[in-house]
């Protein structure tokens, strides 16, 4: 029995579109004479589908779609994710299911069991939990279906909840010869090691083989690398897909070893490399991110870059350049009385190397006009943060004007570090439709600019004056982000530390950073809250990235660092 896993990048919402994607995946599976297509979860409408679920005529469509894909079922077997009615006239209206189908009918129904609620997810929100557990009989196999967190027990990257019920170990009770599981499970960093293991443990522990098929592609800020795999009952990975692109693998049921094997007869050595960890990884999940963005979108197909001679905007250009190809991206530098003869001939020299048009908008007349017209407001005051954000956002406006007269987006330059401690301006360097690099931190966009010119180009693309000068956002004579923030080696460990690893100050500061330097920058963090909640949605590469995975109370008055001083008093 031939079994093909298969990942495809569907649009949230877009049922004929992603009818079209799943026929089309099975003509080819019937093609290659498959008997069993494997298809993700819910992709028949995307994942996560959010409110739409709560429109009643969409869900009538979504049911309908469900029997038409069943209808063209043939000699192929298809297993697909959708939704599906709880029939039952209490509990949540709907069911996040796994339908079986061949022949054009349906010969199994399988629902998720648990259901997250932490992170980006909120499954119980909508659907009904499963609560009963049988395998689904097929052509002599015995299919234990199971859907995302059902086969990630008590195994995650982060373990917000710790369940009592196994899945996968009552499907093998039940008789299953194999394991199958159907996700949408999000690329984070180290996602794919804790997803290997995971699947590893499982088909060792359950001593049958594990089938894993998972979504790919971006919808808004959330990236899914695919990586969906096979793991024999030997808990060996024997057939994987490529990353961040739809792509299939075929495995064999060997019926006398009771196991998969890997369809080219070649096995291991045909194992598709996940890209390394660290600034590679990072890259293609952007790539996918960014682009996905405005395809999805449909709204253009072309980005505005405020390009200011900084590590950020010249890491944005790149990537955006990469992602869309250069003639779809455009820039403008914005030189003040402030800014170093530098910053503009970096500009020029990177816009040069990446083959974008760049054009140039001095903002020291304008900014006096502004000023003038503050005058009888701010007299003599002192200049201090408003003029230095008023830069800013006259930088902002420029690249919304050209954005609205020509059909672009703007992306958003910030970094998480910026981002976290409010060392960015709303309404200026934070307009934007998408942030790019919201969730890498300062140390790691430095890393990924090495990266691209010493192993991704193999030569300066990014000009190195711009890697190693001081980080500056030249709002006043001889400013450097050091004279506001510490260095960011010392910053981002302690972000990190709060924000991923949600330590408190008092155990941030028992790994050997200073106690002053925590204290101010925790303050910063929750102080800036209400920049964040009007920020471009931030692209997720993280376990805690800003935005929809980090729900913080904009109004409230729980300050970390002093309720720790009053529990040790």
């Amino acid at each position: 029995m031939r079994i093909r896993i298969e990942q495809l990048n569907p649009v949230i919402g877009d049922l004929s579109g992603n009818k079209k994607l799943i026929l089309n995946a099975l003509k080819a599976a019937e093609k290659d004479k498959v008997d069993l297509l494997i298809l993700q979860e819910m992709v028949t409408i995307g994942y996560p589908t959010l409110d739409l679920l709560e429109n009643e005529y969409f869900r009538k469509c979504c049911y309908k779609l469900n029997e038409e894909i069943i209808s063209s079922t043939e000699n192929c077997a298809l297993l697909f994710g959708t939704i599906t009615k709880n029939e039952k006239k209490i509990g949540r209206k709907m069911h996040n299911s796994a339908i079986l189908a061949e022949y054009g009918k349906r010969i199994g129904v399988v629902h998720k069991t648990l259901l997250p609620t932490y992170d980006v997810f909120d499954d119980l929100r909508y659907f009904e939990p499963n609560d009963k557990f049988e395998v689904i009989e097929f052509r002599g196999l015995k299919l234990g279906g199971t859907i995302c967190e059902d086969i990630w027990y008590n195994e995650n990257e982060v373990q917000y909840h710790t369940y009592e019920i196994d899945p996968a170990s009552i499907l093998k009770g039940k008789g299953a010869d194999l394991i199958i599981n159907i996700s949408a499970s999000p690329y984070t960093l180290s996602k794919h090691e804790n997803r290997v293991s995971m699947l590893r443990n499982h088909a060792g522990r359950l001593g049958i083989p594990v089938l894993y098929s998972n979504q790919t592609g971006a919808h808004t800020e959330i990236i899914f690398d695919g990586d969906s795999m096979a793991v024999s009952g030997k808990a060996e990975v024997i057939a994987n897909t490529e990353t961040f692109e739809p792509g299939f693998a075929d495995v064999l049921w060997d019926s006398g070893q009771k196991d998969i094997v890997p369809a080219n007869g070649d096995g291991i050595s045909a194992i598709k490399k996940y890209p390394e960890k660290g600034p590679e990884r990072h890259f293609r999940a952007i790539k996918r991110g960014l682009k996905d963005y405005l395809v999805k979108t449909g709204i253009t197909d072309n980005v505005i870059i405020g390009l200011s001679g900084g590590i950020d905007s010249a890491l944005v250009c790149a990537l955006a350049s990469e992602a869309l190809g250069p003639e779809r991206v455009k820039a403008i530098t914005m030189p003040s009385q402030f800014s170093s003869g530098g910053s503009v001939s970096d500009s020029e020299q990177l816009a040069n190397n990446l083959g974008i048009e760049l054009f140039t908008i001095p903002i020291k007349q304008i900014f006096n006009e502004f000023e003038s017209g503050l005058n009888p407001l701010f007299g003599d005051l002192p200049f201090d943060i408003a003029e230095e954000n008023l830069q800013s956002r006259i930088r902002g406006t420029l690249l919304m004007a050209y954005a609205n007269k020509f059909g672009h987006f703007v992306l958003a330059t910030g970094n998480k570090s910026e981002y976290a401690v409010g060392y960015a301006t709303l309404y200026g360097d934070m307009n934007g439709a998408l942030a790019v690099i919201g969730d890498l931190y300062k140390t790691e966009v430095y890393e990924m600019a090495n990266w691209l010119n010493h192993q991704y180009y193999g030569r300066e693309v990014i000009p190195e004056t711009i890697i190693t000068k001081d980080p500056s956002a030249e709002l006043r004579p001889d400013q450097k982000d050091s004279d506001s923030l510490p260095d960011y080696g010392v910053l981002d460990e302690i972000l990190y530390r709060y924000i991923e690893l949600q330590r408190s100050a008092e155990k941030i500061i028992t790994d050997g950073i200073d106690a002053d330097t925590v204290k101010k920058v925790i303050k910063l963090v929750e102080r800036s809250e209400f920049k964040r909640y009007q920020a471009a949605p931030i692209l997720k590469l993280s376990s805690k990235s800003f935005g929809a995975g980090r729900r913080w109370p904009l109004v409230q008055r729980w300050t970390q660092n002093e309720t720790e001083l009053s529990i040790k008093k």
